[in-house]
């Protein structure tokens, strides 16, 4: 894709080092992403959130790297590589500098996380929870480290056996290895140890965390009569595989999917961490065995394993837990009144359509839509998306029932969604066996579409019900992440999801809907002629603005529109939870444009798209990225339902914009800023006010009325 420069640009001094190129206003994806690891990482230090939470925003951000890792770096590390073949000098230098510069930011996270871990850790043992560093410290701890090591760990081990560097070839993604530099020794570790462990201690009821590497560390070398103390390794492989389904026979795409994925634990070796004393030539022969850039290797923060700690935690018992101020106060998702008191739910959306807020409102209202098509004998097929669905969720277990009392069942399941392959594989599995007819995502397109069409038979005509959502159908994830989803009896919608689902299964692009947007088609396009008539409308003297809330804004050609609406006096409001390649608050270019990013209890998750002087609005399973426009099967469906438009423009989106708790704002130079909250103004926290808005039903607002 071509681009075109919108204006001279002259990058700020703290802005230039985060450009993909100083000369064009468009901060690097990865850059950006880093600063947002970095803004979830800031929950951890705020003495302000419950400290259990802030241990998992800890955690969560050593995650989140792990996958950076294996991903984004991964990618990079691949298109420096075409530029050596290519011998093209300027792509070289310029991706050597955005390495260079991302790994710099990565060492700084490190050092943060393990300046907060060493905060939390006393804080933690105050309340009984104590993380050991080292197991040495105190006479309790070593023995409950040494129980852990004797029964958890000792017996997964084989004997140390001979080192030479070129063996780290042999480790895994994310797999372990304890070398012992003095006896010329190694053990490799099975991926299947945790690399957190609990115990608690009986005399006291006190929880006692441990680390695997400092387990090791300890115990590893007395247990196998070896001289010195080990350096633990981890190493971190390229995990993005692509897999392209071309396959005529769809029984062969599963084993197809299956047979890529054994080459993501052998992937092209990104990181390599270490926990201990290496020596300098241990590290060298490393990297050279490895064929690592030596910035790629890094020191722990203290663990390797902080990345697990999250899960251990939510381990702890409830007497300790539920002490004030370690957590949140419980949260329980409620159905609607209006879905639970409805004795027929197709009839309470032939008056309306329905507005699902998660997590506030329940998954479960989701759950009773197709427990409701599953039992009644007027339906004649249900057919759904799946992209992420957890193995547990009573949806699979009502397209069973569905199924078995005569009804046609289609499932679409995009089988390469990142991380859930093997989920999903399980998945096709058990619902073929149920009688219920799979299919899947095809070519390069990924189905990430959320979309599910209930077919009624009424009088003897075919009427549709669709429910859209921003978000998976997975009952986990929606008590975690924040998302829209509309139930909807409007038939123009119902044709469009028929056509969808038909497109689909005969691995076509569905494309001439009469309401829904797709992509790859048409969903780029749309964006695009609906900032240009924003742009028309301010010139015409019309009010205009743009609203957007997304994931990620890296799409550089809806960015470059973006700017020149904001040239043209558009005023543009967006929320942008991750990656932001915008540059916002520019004199002459984004003047007009504020961006703010909301990091709190629950994943900022939904997408809106909101242009006021087309009154377009629209949800999406869909970010502003090149790849949710052109890789990808989406939807973007519109807000049709006069009260539903009304609340999401008047009440959700001027919450989001005026949230002055948890939002962080996008200048001019590149950096994130926490706004201050006017003298004497109430603060505003949008998902606290959000919760409490659901709970009441929606009182006072343009969804408070007689009959909804």
């Amino acid at each position: 894709m071509t681009h075109r420069m919108v204006f001279p640009f002259k990058a700020s001094p703290k802005l230039r080092p985060l450009l993909a190129d100083p000369t064009r206003p468009f901060i690097h994806r990865d850059l950006s992403w880093l600063q947002f690891n970095a803004r979830v990482l800031a929950e951890a230090d705020l003495d302000t959130n419950p400290l259990l939470e802030r241990v998992k925003f800890l955690s969560i951000s050593s995650s989140n790297l792990d996958e950076f890792f294996m991903i984004r770096m991964a990618a990079l590390g691949r298109s420096i590589a075409g530029a050596l073949r290519k011998n093209d000098e300027p792509q070289l230098r310029r991706l050597r500098r955005i390495r260079s510069v991302i790994l710099g930011s990565v060492e700084q996270v490190i050092r943060h996380q393990a300046k907060t871990l060493e905060l939390l850790t006393p804080k933690l043992s105050e309340e009984g929870i104590h993380i050991i560093s080292d197991p040495r410290a105190t006479g309790t701890s070593y023995a409950l480290g040494k129980q852990l090591f004797n029964e958890r760990v000792l017996p997964e081990l084989v004997a140390p056996t001979p080192y030479a560097p070129n063996q780290l070839t042999l480790l895994e993604n994310v797999q372990m290895a304890a070398i012992f530099e003095a006896s010329n020794l190694w053990v490799k570790l099975p991926r299947k140890l945790k690399s957190v462990m609990s115990i608690r201690d009986d005399a006291t009821g006190s929880v006692y965390i441990f680390f695997l590497d400092w387990l090791l560390a300890t115990y590893l070398a007395p247990a196998f009569n070896v001289e010195g103390d080990p350096v633990i390794l981890r190493l971190t492989r390229d995990s993005d595989v692509t897999v392209e389904l071309e396959e005529e026979d769809t029984e062969s795409i599963p084993d197809v999917v299956l047979t890529s994925l054994r080459t993501r634990e052998r992937g092209r070796p990104m990181r390599l961490q270490y926990h201990g004393k290496p020596s300098r030539d241990l590290l060298r022969f490393s990297h050279e065995a490895l064929k690592l850039n030596p910035q790629q290797i890094f020191e722990a923060p203290a663990t390797v394993g902080l990345h697990r700690l999250w899960s251990v935690l939510n381990e702890v018992p409830e007497e300790i837990s539920s002490k004030p101020g370690l957590t949140h106060a419980k949260f329980t998702p409620l159905v609607p009144a209006l879905i639970s008191a409805a004795p027929n739910i197709f009839e309470l959306l032939q008056k309306s359509d329905v507005l699902l807020h998660h997590p506030y409102d329940s998954f479960d209202s989701y759950v009773q839509f197709i427990r409701a098509a599953a039992q009644d004998t007027a339906v004649t097929s249900i057919q759904q998306t799946v992209y992420r669905m957890d193995a547990l969720s009573p949806v699979i277990d009502l397209l069973k029932q569905a199924a078995q009392t005569g009804k046609a069942v289609r499932v679409l399941i995009e089988l390469r969604a990142r991380f859930d392959e093997l989920n999903n594989l399980r998945l096709t599995d058990e619902l073929r066996k149920a009688g219920i007819e799979v299919y899947f995502g095809f070519g390069k397109l990924k189905l990430h579409a959320k979309i599910a069409l209930i077919t009624r038979l009424e009088n003897g005509v075919e009427r549709y019900y669709t429910h859209l959502s921003t978000g998976n159908y997975h009952a986990v994830t929606a008590r975690l992440y924040t998302d829209l989803a509309i139930l909807s009896a409007n038939q123009d919608i119902g044709e469009d999801a028929r056509h969808f689902f038909e497109a689909v299964r005969k691995s076509e692009i569905p494309s001439s809907f009469k309401r829904l947007v797709p992509a790859p088609m048409k969903l780029h396009r749309r964006i695009i002629q609906l900032i240009d008539a924003e742009i028309a409308a301010a010139k015409d003297g019309k009010p205009a603005r743009i609203f957007g809330k997304v994931n990620s804004l890296v799409d550089e050609e809806v960015i470059e529109r973006l700017y020149g609406a904001s040239q043209s006096g558009v005023k543009i409001d967006l929320v942008v939870r991750g990656a932001c390649s915008l540059v916002p608050g520019v004199r002459g270019l984004s003047e007009n444009i504020r961006v703010i990013s909301i990091i709190d209890r629950f994943l900022e998750h939904s997408r809106i798209y909101y242009f006021e002087s087309s009154k377009a609005l629209y949800l999406s399973s869909a970010d502003w990225m090149p790849r949710n426009f052109f890789s990808r099967l989406e939807l973007a469906y519109p807000v049709l339902d006069d009260a539903i438009y009304r609340y999401l423009v008047s009440v959700v989106i001027p919450t989001y914009l005026a949230d002055t708790v948890k939002s962080h704002e996008l200048t001019s130079d590149g950096t994130w800023e926490t706004p201050h909250p006017v003298e004497g103004a109430k603060p505003i926290r949008s998902q606290f006010y959000l919760e409490e808005l659901t709970r009441n039903e929606y009182e006072g607002t343009p969804l408070d009325a007689p009959g909804r």
